[in-house]
């Protein structure tokens, strides 16, 4: 049996949110097989800078727009079917929210305040990630 390289995949995310009387809300989405809460992840398109490509997997997965902030906000990693994937967070103020967007059949998407959110997700390193959202100034 050969043993894999143990090469680790490079992802991109975003943590979309938007400002709503003065509180912040985090938009989550589900799973493609809707059993857990998660945010817009990918892979990083050829070409694209991380962030780039993360503004894309919100278009994709989320129907969200908006200019993703470049400074990363954390690294996470998961193993998923043998690999290992890293992926770069970074946040996404929401400028838009589209109602035709690539993944709207294969998801559900639901906004929350940000204790809501971190008690819905699973991954300890998101919900770390979530808490930095608690401490930006809503000016």
């Amino acid at each position: 049996m050969s043993q894999k390289d143990n090469k680790v995949l490079k992802q991109s995310g975003v943590i979309p949110y938007r400002v709503t009387n003065g509180k912040i809300e985090v938009l989550l989405i589900t799973s493609r097989n809707r059993q857990d809460w998660v945010v817009p992840k990918g892979g990083i398109s050829n070409g694209m800078s991380p962030p780039e490509s993360a503004a894309k997997e919100a278009w994709e997965e989320a129907g969200v727009v908006g200019q993703v902030e470049t400074e990363e906000i954390g690294i996470y990693n998961y193993r998923k079917r043998g690999n290992i994937y890293q992926v770069r967070m970074f946040l996404l103020p929401v400028e838009n929210v589209l109602e035709d967007y690539p993944e709207a059949n294969q998801r559900k998407r639901q906004w929350l305040d940000v204790t809501q959110a971190i008690s819905c997700v699973r991954k300890n390193s998101l919900k770390r990630m979530l808490k930095t959202l608690k401490t930006k100034s809503c000016t």
